[in-house]
């Protein structure tokens, strides 16, 4: 889970995961969400990637319920 500050944030972030993994083979079983939505999500399988506005990521307090789960990536 992360948040990006703006629209184009977002974007910049889900563009280069799409990308980063790709180059290694690894593509996405499902793609969901909206730039305007403020909720992107990116299903990998075993890994599942939610890109979020602050405001989206406030409410829904998916941090909340996934907070017993194991980080596999934390970036400060």
């Amino acid at each position: 889970m992360c948040n990006g500050q703006s629209s184009r944030q977002i974007n910049a972030i889900y563009d280069e995961v799409l990308h980063s993994l790709k180059k290694e083979g690894i593509l996405p079983r499902h793609r969901e969400g909206t730039v305007d939505s403020g909720w992107l999500l990116l299903d990998y399988g075993d890994v599942v990637i939610h890109i979020f506005a602050p405001t989206e990521r406030d409410y829904y307090q998916l941090d909340e319920l996934w907070s017993q789960a194991s980080p596999v990536v934390r970036i400060q």
